[in-house]
C-alpha cells in the first residue's frame, strides 16, 4: 500500500498494491500493521457505514464535534466519486483549504481523514456504492456540517450545481464562518 500525505496535514491518500490476473483481482483494502505505519498515528475504527446513491448526489459535507469526532478511511465499491475533506482546525496552517480526490472501484484509490474535517462526496458515475470506518460512533447532538457551496472554501465540484441532487438537511448547511463557531 502506498501512502501520500495531501497539502492538508493528516489527510493521506491511499493507493493499494492490487493483484490482478484473468480470474479477477485481490488486495488488502486494510491491515492495522500497514495503516498505522504509513499515517504515523494510531487510529482504531469501530464502525462501518456503505451507502448507495444515483449520480449527481451530493452528501455532505459533515462532520461530528468535541468528544464525538470522527475519523474516516472511504472508498468506493461500485461507480466513481469525487471526495471532498476541509480543514476544519482552528489553528491549522491549512484551515479552510480543502481537499478533493476522485475514488473508483476501478482505481480503488482510498482516502483517509482525521479528525478536524467536513467531509461529504459527489457521485459521478450512474450509481455509486460508498463505503467508509469510522473511529468512533455517532453522535447526533454532535454532528455539524458545513454548506457544498461556501464562498470562502470555494469547493470545485467540476458539476453543474443545478444538477446536483442535495438533501433538504444538506442545503442549509451553515457556511464556514458559522460553521467553525462549534469547535
Amino acid at each position: 500500500m502506498k501512502f501520500i500525505e495531501t497539502k492538508l496535514k493528516g489527510c493521506f491518500i491511499l493507493e493499494p498494491n492490487v493483484i490482478q490476473d484473468d480470474r479477477g483481482y485481490f488486495m488488502e483494502s486494510f491491515n492495522e500493521n500497514t495503516f498505522y505505519k504509513g499515517i504515523g498515528q494510531k487510529v482504531t475504527f469501530v464502525q462501518d457505514n456503505q451507502s448507495f446513491s444515483s449520480k449527481g448526489v451530493l452528501r455532505g459535507l459533515h462532520y461530528q464535534t468535541g468528544e464525538h469526532a470522527q475519523a474516516k478511511l472511504v472508498r468506493v465499491l461500485q461507480g466513481e466519486v469525487l471526495d471532498v475533506a476541509v480543514d476544519l482546525r482552528p489553528n491549522s496552517e491549512t484551515f479552510g483549504q480543502y481537499e478533493t480526490v476522485l475514488l473508483t472501484a476501478e482505481n480503488q484509490t482510498q482516502f483517509f481523514i482525521p479528525r478536524g474535517f467536513a467531509h461529504g462526496f459527489l457521485v459521478l458515475s450512474e450509481t455509486a456504492t460508498f463505503f467508509y470506518k469510522c473511529d468512533n460512533f455517532y453522535n447526533k447532538e454532535s454532528e455539524g456540517g458545513l454548506i457544498y457551496n461556501d464562498s470562502t472554501v470555494n469547493i470545485d465540484w467540476n458539476f453543474p450545481y443545478e444538477q446536483l441532487i442535495i438533501s433538504e438537511k444538506d442545503q442549509i448547511l451553515p457556511t464556514l464562518d458559522n460553521a467553525i463557531k462549534v469547535w
